[in-house]
C-alpha cells in the first residue's frame, strides 16, 4: 500500500465517497472564505494592545511593550503571524485528531469583545484579558475531556440543533451583504439597500456575487474559489489600470512586508498571568464571559455545519462531538499564549462543506493554507474582504435547507427553531440564537401541558442562559461595577 493509499484509509475517504481533488478544491475554498481574519483580526485587537479606540489610532502611533516602543504597523503585523499560527495549531488537531473537515481561526466578535468591552470599556489591561482566555481554554480542555460538553450539547432541544444551520444561514448572509455595501445603515429602519451606482464596493460586490452564483447554478465545482480569487484579480487590474483610486475597491494597505517577531506579546501574556491576583474579580468575570459565549458559539457553529455536511444522527446529534470541541479548546488555549483572543470553529467552513469535503483532509489542507500564509501574509492582505464575503453570502443560501427539517406545526418546535434563526442575524450572535431556542422550548412545551417531555437538563440549561444574561446587561448598564 503506498502512502497515497495510507493517507487516504487514515482519512475514510471511502467511507464518505470523497477523494484527493474533492478534498483539496474544499480546503482551499473554506481558506479562502476564512483568510479575511489574517487581516481583520489585527485591526481588532491593536486598539487594545494600544488602549485606544481605533478612530483614535493613526499609522505612525506607538506603544511601549516590554519596555521597546513599536509602531500601530509592527504591532498589526505581529498579530498576523499569532492569528496564522493559532489557526495552525488548532487545525492540525481538528484535523488529525477529529478528522472532521472544519477550519478554525480567532474568532469574530469574540475578538470585537476582548478589545471593545474588556479593555476599553472595563480597562482591564490586554495582559490580563490574554490570561483569562488561557485560563478558559484550559477549563475547556477539562470539560471536553471528561465528556461534559458533548453532555450540554446533547441537551440542545431538537428544534433548536436542527435550526442552527439555518440561523447561521441567514446570519452569513446578513454579514456578507453589508461587507459588501450591498445592505448598509439607515436611521428610520435600521437597514437598507446599498446604492451600487454611488458605491463601487457595491457595485464591483454584486458583479462577483452574480458571478459566482451563475457558476454555482452551472454545477461548477470549485465555483465559490472562482468567484473569489476571479473578483480580487479583476478588482487589482481595474485599479492598476487607473480606472479607480487605489484603496477604492482594492486593500488601502497594498502589499508590505511583515513583522515575524511576535515574542512582546507572549511575554505580554505572562505578565497577565502575573496581574491575577491584583484583581482577582475582574479576571473571574471575565473568563465566565469568554468561557460562556464561546462554548454556545463554537457548539452552533459545529452543529449547523455538522448538518450541512450530513453528519448528524437522527437526534440532531454530532457522533464523536468532543473531538472537534478539543480542537477549539488547545487553539484557544495555545493562542492565548502567544497574544490572540479565542479560538473557534469558523461558519466559513460550510463553504468547504458545500464544495464535498468531508475528512479531516479537507482540515489539513487548511492548515497548509495557513502555513503559506506565513510566507505570503502580504499577498493574504491584497484580497478585498468584499470578495472573501461573496463565500458567505452563497452558503448562507445554502444553509437555508436546514429550514426543511422543522416541524413547523408543532407549536414548541415552531417558536424554538423560529428564535433560533432570527435572533442569530439580528443580535449578530449565534450565542444569543442558540439562547432564545434554549430558553423558550421548556417553557412553551410546559404551557401546552408537555412537561415530561423537558429533561431537567434542559431545565437548568435555560435557568443558566437567564443568569448569564442577567449578569451581562447589569454589567452593561453599570449596576455591577469592576
Amino acid at each position: 500500500m503506498g502512502a497515497s493509499d495510507t493517507l487516504a484509509e487514515y482519512f475514510d475517504f471511502d467511507e464518505y465517497g470523497t477523494d484527493y481533488r474533492t478534498e483539496t478544491i474544499a480546503g482551499v475554498t473554506t481558506f479562502l472564505a476564512m483568510a479575511y481574519i489574517i487581516v481583520v483580526n489585527p485591526a481588532i485587537l491593536a486598539p487594545a494592545i494600544f488602549g485606544q479606540p481605533p478612530g483614535e489610532l493613526e499609522p505612525g502611533s506607538t506603544t511601549t511593550i516590554g519596555g521597546e516602543l513599536y509602531t500601530l504597523q509592527q504591532v498589526e503585523q505581529m498579530l498576523a503571524v499569532v492569528t496564522i499560527l493559532a489557526s495552525i495549531v488548532a487545525i492540525a488537531v481538528m484535523a488529525l485528531y477529529a478528522k472532521r473537515p472544519f477550519g478554525l481561526a480567532p474568532g469574530m466578535g469574540l475578538n470585537a469583545f476582548f478589545t471593545f468591552t474588556v479593555v476599553l470599556i472595563l480597562g482591564v489591561p490586554w495582559q490580563m484579558a490574554l490570561a483569562a482566555v488561557f485560563v478558559e481554554g484550559i477549563i475547556f480542555i477539562l470539560l471536553t475531556a471528561v465528556g461534559a460538553r458533548k453532555y450540554i450539547i446533547e441537551l440542545f432541544p431538537e428544534p433548536v440543533k436542527f435550526a442552527v444551520g439555518a440561523g447561521i444561514g441567514v446570519f452569513l448572509l446578513f454579514l456578507g451583504l453589508q461587507e459588501m455595501q450591498l445592505v448598509v445603515a439607515y436611521d428610520s429602519t435600521l437597514v437598507t439597500l446599498g446604492n451600487v451606482l454611488e458605491s463601487p464596493v457595491a457595485a464591483f460586490s454584486l458583479a462577483g456575487l452574480v458571478f459566482t452564483l451563475l457558476l454555482y447554478a452551472r454545477g461548477v465545482r470549485g465555483s465559490i474559489v472562482l468567484g473569489i480569487v476571479t473578483t480580487a484579480v479583476a478588482a487589482w487590474v481595474v485599479t492598476l489600470s487607473g480606472f479607480t483610486e487605489p484603496g477604492t475597491i482594492t486593500p488601502a494597505g497594498g502589499v508590505g512586508g511583515a513583522h515575524y517577531d511576535f515574542t512582546p506579546l507572549f511575554w505580554g501574556f505572562v505578565e497577565g498571568l502575573g496581574l491575577i491576583a491584583e484583581e482577582p474579580f475582574i479576571f473571574l468575570l471575565v473568563v465566565f464571559t469568554f468561557f460562556f459565549v464561546d462554548f454556545f458559539d463554537t457548539a452552533g457553529t459545529l452543529i449547523g455545519v455538522s448538518q450541512i455536511a450530513g453528519f448528524l444522527d437522527e437526534r440532531g446529534d454530532l457522533p464523536a462531538v468532543e473531538k472537534p470541541l478539543m480542537a477549539d479548546a488547545v487553539g484557544t488555549t495555545f493562542g492565548a499564549m502567544i497574544g490572540t483572543s479565542t479560538v473557534t470553529t469558523y461558519i466559513e467552513s460550510s463553504t468547504g462543506v458545500e464544495e464535498g469535503g468531508r475528512t479531516g483532509f479537507t482540515a489539513l489542507v487548511v492548515g497548509i493554507c495557513f502555513v503559506l500564509a506565513l510566507l505570503l501574509v502580504p499577498l493574504i492582505a491584497a484580497i478585498p474582504t468584499y470578495a472573501s464575503y461573496l463565500a458567505l453570502v452563497v452558503v448562507g443560501i445554502i444553509m437555508l435547507q436546514g429550514v426543511a427539517d422543522i416541524d413547523w406545526q408543532d407549536p414548541a418546535w415552531a417558536i424554538a427553531g423560529g428564535l433560533t434563526i432570527t435572533i442569530m442575524p439580528l443580535t449578530a450572535s449565534i450565542a444569543n440564537g442558540l439562547a432564545a431556542g434554549i430558553m423558550s422550548y421548556p417553557l412553551v412545551k410546559a404551557a401546552m401541558g408537555e412537561r415530561r417531555d423537558v429533561s431537567l437538563g434542559q431545565w437548568v440549561l435555560a435557568i443558566v442562559f437567564v443568569l448569564y444574561f442577567v449578569v451581562y446587561f447589569a454589567v452593561e448598564a453599570g449596576q455591577i461595577t469592576v
